[in-house]
């Protein structure tokens, strides 16, 4: 077999493993709470402790849903309510090319930041914090060094100081 035939397979099984379940399609009837706070640095901690098996933190990531009134993770027959501080996921990784800025989270996930995954900068206590959308709702915020990296690739375009990604142009500062 020919090294691009196997990197091709490899790519293919590495997106089968990484599918996520359909949580927006699932409207289980038992609904309850959990004791599971995800942490402003991205730690997920059950009952005081934090959830040491990243495996088990990364299969509730994919579980895991935003509605009006919370974060939930969702089963076919169950929610659970949890707590998250700041954003569920945590961009740790950002890799400029051609096609855009992709960003990978704590737990995994990559996403290019394009029109349906902006990146968007919230009020925090202090001061503008960068976030990146990751699924439906979801966010991620951008790691301190990571955005640092996007300030560097940063140009200024009718005085705001910004970044292209996915035909978008993402404001990096306040004035926009």
């Amino acid at each position: 077999m020919d090294e691009s035939a196997s990197a091709s397979g490899l790519a293919r099984l590495t997106d089968a493993v990484r599918a996520l379940p359909p949580v927006q399609d699932w409207n289980p009837s038992v609904c309850g709470d959990i004791n599971i706070v995800i942490r402003r640095d991205g730690a997920w901690w059950h009952d005081g402790a934090p959830i040491r098996r990243d495996a088990l933190v990364r299969l509730f990531s994919t579980i895991l849903r935003l509605e009006a009134d919370g974060y939930w993770l969702v089963t076919p027959v169950e929610k659970l309510k949890i707590t998250v501080e700041d954003a569920p996921f945590v961009a740790v990784a950002v890799e400029a090319s051609d096609a855009g800025l992709r960003f990978t989270t704590n737990v995994g996930d990559v996403v290019t930041a394009d029109a349906d995954h902006p990146i968007r900068l919230r009020a925090g206590e202090a001061g503008l914090k960068p976030y990146v959308e990751v699924r439906h709702g979801l966010e991620a915020l951008i790691a301190r060094p990571v955005y640092y990296e996007l300030a560097a690739l940063a140009e200024a375009r009718e005085g705001v100081s910004g970044v292209m990604s996915g035909e978008q142009f993402f404001p990096l500062d306040a004035e926009a």
